[in-house]
């Protein structure tokens, strides 16, 4: 299955798409959140949607979509996860992965604007395979890691450079803006891709292609996140670990290229849909 949550912010729905048409899961009565994978929920998802689909309502694709996740614990992000992208930030391929956290304050769907920060001078983009947790997880097994995967999920790590590499600290400074994690468009169950190591993902701004790798260039892979990062705190369901950028960042260019306003982003990765940011001036809400 595919899940999706659509409609006004802070008032979204939930629903699934089945062969390309978008059905409401609302009268399913539950959320996409913690609870819900903790409990089950996919296998009774799919259960409710086989007995009811000639009863659910279709959804109109002009709809808003917003994260396919319900605000997770954590979003975990893994740093430098991509050989070639390590090479193009003069950086060496980490000996183990380089851990750091995105706020869940950062959530939006996948075609929200993003929101330049005040002050930002070197906002950049990063397409990544994300995967989301599907039930507790603490001191797992490479061998058994994927019984914890409950699926995947396309995203964009927003990432103001100056804050994240010049400010001191920890890199979650440039990470956790407003805005900053775009999630979405969907979240493809674990079923719903053969490979999660050899998948495309690209990144576009402005219709330029700046991104285009591979996951078979990861260092380190899902199993090993998995079992590796349980060692160090527990993972709750509904929990989002995002696996790293490929080659092609602002970052790495010579001289590097930034986000102003107006640009647009848009990326993709096989079998997890497409997603596209328009960059906005900073805001107070």
């Amino acid at each position: 299955m595919k899940l999706i949550r659509y409609g006004q912010l802070g008032k979204e729905k939930t629903g699934v798409i089945i062969d390309d048409i978008w059905f409401d899961t609302s009268s399913f009565g539950e959320d996409y959140n913690e609870k819900f994978f903790e409990n089950n929920g996919l296998q009774r998802l799919e259960k409710f949607v086989n007995d009811n689909i000639n009863t659910l309502n279709v959804i109109n694709q002009q709809v808003r979509l917003s994260s396919p996740i319900a605000r997770p614990s954590k979003i975990v992000c893994i740093g430098l996860n991509y050989a070639k992208h390590a090479k193009e930030t003069n950086a060496s391929i980490p000996l183990e992965p380089i851990i750091f956290f995105k706020s869940t304050t950062s959530i939006i769907g996948p075609y929200d604007n993003v929101m330049l920060p005040k002050d930002s001078e070197k906002t950049d983009w990063e397409v990544e395979l994300a995967f989301v947790i599907g039930k507790k997880a603490s001191y797992v097994s490479q061998e058994e890691a994927m019984d914890y995967v409950a699926g995947y999920v396309l995203h964009n790590d927003i990432s103001e450079r100056a804050f994240q590499l010049e400010r001191g600290g920890q890199w979650a400074k440039g990470k956790g803006c407003d805005t900053f994690a775009p999630l979405g468009p969907w979240l493809a169950t674990k079923d719903e891709i053969a490979n999660p190591n050899n998948l495309r993902l690209w990144l576009k701004v402005n219709d330029k292609i700046m991104q285009d790798g591979n996951t078979d260039d990861l260092v380190f892979n899902i199993p090993q996140l998995v079992s590796y990062l349980s060692q160090f705190m527990t993972l709750l369901p509904g929990d989002i670990i995002s696996t790293g950028t490929p080659h092609g960042v602002g970052l790495g260019f010579n001289p590097p290229i930034y986000l102003k306003e107006g640009d647009v982003v848009e990326l993709g990765i096989d079998g997890l849909g497409t997603s596209k940011q328009t960059v906005i001036a900073y805001a107070k809400n």
